[in-house]
């Protein structure tokens, strides 16, 4: 949906909203620095000594995990340049965005050297993807400001969940470490843009209420571009690390409770149906996991 006069006026409205945010948010969050968490202690050389499967130190779903993660956190200049293109270089957003590409840019930087000197990937299989990944890039088929909001609320609240889980499944306190360092992250950039969607709510619920349902109701992550995304997809979910239950229960149900989405009156006819479904779709996403997870089951030997 392309950007209406109505979202661009609510983006002026909340506009001294998003730079307390900034604030807050440069208060809050701790820098570190991805050299000091890195395992360079174990790096070897691969042209004297190339990669294979039996010098992985954690499984297989979680190494899974870290490279969907990684080749997802790749695509950074995409993700910028929708954000940063989507409001005037003058605004508050444009001081965020590049405060906010600056720190997630240290994300792909710390999975990749702990992934490398850990030899938890083939080396050139990563690369092969990561250039096929950046080549098709990302296009998030939304162009309103207010969507973007509320799919960045999703996004980096699903991403933090991902992050963190992988690093509590791979059973190696560096891994745990680096992935948690950047969880953290996510969590702060969370909350800056759920804090900007809370602000819109206050001002125009129903114009927000009706964005919220075009973007949870329909929800992808930022990585089906990856190379053989379906599969590993699969691979994660059923580990746990991230599925339709964890999007349901950890993303979607903590979103709608802190907006109090089903609370909100006063919304025009449009913005109550759409009320109606955004109290459904968790329901309707357990449903789901629950049929994923009956086949899984059955799939595995008594």
């Amino acid at each position: 949906m392309t950007a209406t006069v109505e979202s661009l006026e609510l983006i002026q409205t909340v506009e001294p909203d998003i730079r307390s945010l900034i604030d807050t948010h440069r208060e809050r969050r701790e820098h570190w620095y991805a050299h000091e968490v890195v395992p360079w202690e174990q790096g070897r050389n691969y042209r004297d000594e190339p990669w294979d499967e039996s010098q992985a130190t954690v499984s297989r779903p979680v190494r899974t995990a870290l490279v969907l993660n990684l080749l997802t956190e790749d695509n950074l200049p995409y993700y910028h340049a929708r954000i940063a293109g989507a409001f005037a270089e003058d605004s508050a957003m444009a001081e965020w965005s590049g405060l906010w590409t600056a720190e997630e840019g240290q994300h792909s930087i710390a999975i990749r050297d702990y992934l490398l000197t850990s030899r938890n990937c083939d080396p050139r299989l990563l690369e092969e993807d990561r250039l096929a990944t950046v080549t098709r890039g990302w296009r998030i088929g939304f162009t309103d400001p207010v969507d973007i909001f509320n799919y960045t609320s999703a996004q980096e609240l699903a991403t933090r969940v991902s992050h963190r889980n992988a690093g509590v499944q791979a059973d190696d306190p560096v891994a745990y470490e680096v992935m948690n360092r950047v969880a953290v992250d996510e969590n702060h950039h969370f909350m800056f843009y759920r804090g900007v969607t809370t602000a819109m709510l206050r001002e125009a619920p129903s114009l927000v209420i009706r964005s919220l349902r075009r973007v949870l109701g329909n929800f992808s992550m930022p990585g089906t571009e990856i190379p053989n995304f379906q599969r590993r997809a699969v691979e994660i979910a059923r580990t746990g690390i991230y599925n339709l239950r964890v999007h349901a229960e950890q993303v979607i149900e903590p979103l709608l409770r802190y907006w109090k989405v089903g609370e909100i009156e006063g919304l025009d006819a449009e913005a109550t149906e759409a009320q109606d479904e955004l109290m459904g779709i968790a329901g309707t996403l357990i449903e789901q996991a629950e049929r994923f997870e009956a086949r899984l089951a059955r799939r595995r030997p008594t």
